[in-house]
């Protein structure tokens, strides 16, 4: 086509800075980019050999869509949009798989001796000739977003597919020695294989690209099902079918990068890995259980740029706010954070430490495991295994004249007990419990053993949260709420203030179409103050614990979600999913503080 021999007659190297520059006069003129920005592009164009809209992405300059629209000027090649793209997925049978996964293009449809194919760059056509050649067909090329190809590839074949194929490839005429289930730790040559590796490693990637915060490698009888949780819920990730094959691997693969015992296929094992990718240090922190069809990995990613290490970055009400600052104030004293695992507990200790952090302050933390480093900060990591537990991390501390101490969790009444005698001789104490309220960490302290006289002395305050997913910035819309919405959160709500709008997200390619995108704190707070002490000490149940603390002023976990519906912040539907309803009793107007 007379098309495709002016694109590949365009040159490659040397005067390629002049058709460059057609590209660079192109965005000035679309108000795109300064001569300037041009002028600098091509500066590093010249060091890099990168393509010079890609530069400009990179530098900020740009989004890939500019670059798009300024191609198809130049080339007169159209651009589509992805989104009302139907792709004939019967095309792949008919491509070598080595050539569908250089990941350069994408075939759309086929209609008479034309194939539409999907291309980011224009210039690159070495693919595109491959595929005239093998099919015998025109070749009609549309430009598209680089990520919209390679995530169209992905869940089409699934990560790694390319790699997939390789090992499958490569292992076809190898002479396999078959061995009992119960022997079966894997191919070792095949775990240090580069092609498996490559796979691994693909694996971890694309979840860090995706936002996840765990891995779940899990097999199912027949197959080996891949998770994400993105947003603290689970996403199946598309993988190749084959990936079964290597499941054994796999897993003595993940074993190797953590230290564990690859031959060790009874016990649980955990493991941790340290990764460095695109300049971020990662944590990878692994577990290993066996079930009935293989063994289960389980991966926490910790990226210590992620974390909010800013009080003010955690989300809270004003209100809570001055209160969470007042308590963790105090020169001595327990303050509690309470929630279930994964409700970002460890995190906002963290962002309290952080504020606390000073010279002239020694701080001590004893943690299991030490999920980020914090500097300044003496850190400890639990070690059960050879004696080192929170009750003898914390009597070790105490030894060390610290001000501040952090107990990554109160488990155990030996750990509470120092916990108290460290509060009570002139130390701050925070820790965490796993428990479902605030109030309900009173009731916890005394079913583990402690007295009510030295809990009502020692603990100065109790918060408890949940991460609740915030709308997508991408696709947030305003709407008009139903009656039922309306009632609902002036039912549960503190403000009486008329509802006239809400928002929530319509589901874009930024959030997987499921309208959130992103975590914030809902929290509940109160300060133990002579009332509650005295309340304390008659050893009440939650439920009155609860009461007291709502007369008090604290405003509930689904009162603040609430809040955050109302900023537009959040759902009526995922705040009811993650805070449970406050007892009928608490609600009631009469215990409710005004305001």
């Amino acid at each position: 086509m007379v098309r495709m021999r002016a694109l590949r007659e365009a040159p490659s190297s040397g005067p390629i800075i002049g058709d460059y520059m057609l590209l660079g006069e192109i965005l000035v003129r679309k108000g795109k980019a300064t001569r300037a920005d041009v002028d600098k592009a091509l500066g590093i164009q010249k060091d890099t050999g990168e393509r010079i809209g890609a530069v400009m992405v990179r530098m900020g300059v740009l989004k890939e869509e500019d670059v798009l629209e300024a191609l198809s000027e130049q080339t007169r090649i159209p651009v589509i949009d992805f989104s009302r793209v139907e792709i004939d997925k019967n095309l792949f049978r008919e491509i070598p798989s080595k050539l569908v996964h250089s990941r350069t293009f994408l075939p759309l449809r086929r209609e008479n001796n034309t194939l539409t194919v999907a291309i980011s760059d224009p210039l690159n056509l070495s693919s595109l000739d491959d595929l005239r050649t093998i099919l015998g067909v025109d070749i009609k090329p549309v430009l598209a977003r680089e990520r919209d190809i390679q995530k169209t590839m992905t869940e089409l074949f699934g990560v790694g597919a390319d790699t997939v194929d390789q090992m499958i490839e490569e292992s076809a005429d190898e002479l396999t020695v078959l061995k009992d289930e119960e022997d079966k730790t894997g191919d070792l040559e095949l775990v240090e294989d580069a092609a498996l590796i490559k796979l691994v490693n693909q694996i971890i990637k694309e979840a860090l690209a995706d936002r996840a915060s765990d891995i779940h490698i899990e097999p199912v009888e027949g197959d080996l099902r891949v998770r994400y949780r993105i947003d603290g819920v689970l996403h199946r990730q598309p993988m190749p079918p084959q990936l079964s094959k290597f499941q054994s691997a796999i897993i003595s693969r993940l074993k190797i990068m953590a230290n564990l015992n690859i031959a060790e296929r009874r016990l649980p094992q955990d493991g941790r890995i340290k990764l460095k990718i695109g300049g971020r240090n990662i944590d990878v922190r692994v577990s290993v259980i066996p079930t009935l069809v293989g063994e289960g990995i389980v991966m926490r990613l910790l990226d210590r740029q992620s974390i909010a290490l800013s009080l003010e970055d955690l989300g809270m009400a004003d209100g809570t706010f001055a209160v969470f600052k007042e308590v963790i104030a105090q020169p001595h004293g327990i303050f509690l954070v309470t929630g279930p695992t994964g409700s970002g507990k460890t995190t906002t200790l963290y962002a309290a430490l952080n504020r606390l952090n000073s010279i002239d302050t020694k701080i001590v933390t004893i943690e299991d495991p030490v999920e980020y480093q914090l500097e300044g900060i003496n850190q400890i990591h639990v070690r059960s295994k050879i004696g080192l537990t929170f009750a003898h991390g914390l009597r070790s501390i105490l030894r060390h004249d610290p001000d501040i101490i952090m107990v990554g969790e109160i488990r155990d009444l030996e750990t509470a007990q120092i916990a108290v005698q460290a509060a009570l001789t002139g130390h701050l104490v925070l820790s965490t419990l796993h428990t479902n309220d605030a109030p309900q960490a009173i009731t916890r302290l005394v079913d583990m053993g402690v007295e009510p006289f030295l809990i009502s002395s020692t603990v100065e305050g109790m918060m408890a949260q949940r991460l609740v997913r915030t709308i997508c910035p991408h696709c947030r819309e305003e709407y008009a709420p139903s009656a039922k919405e309306i009632e609902f959160i002036l039912r549960l709500g503190r403000d009486e203030s008329p509802v006239k709008s809400l928002f929530r997200g319509r589901g874009c390619e930024e959030c997987r179409f499921t309208g959130f995108r992103g975590r914030s704190g809902i929290f509940e707070i109160f300060r133990v103050d002579d009332s509650m002490r005295d309340l304390i000490n008659k050893n009440p149940t939650s439920h009155v614990v609860r009461n007291e603390a709502r007369r008090g002023g604290m405003i509930s976990l689904r009162e603040d979600g609430i809040r955050m519906v109302r900023e537009g912040k959040t759902t009526i539907e995922e705040v009811i999913s993650t805070a449970k309803e406050d007892e009928p009793s608490a609600a009631k107007a009469g215990n409710r503080p005004a305001g």
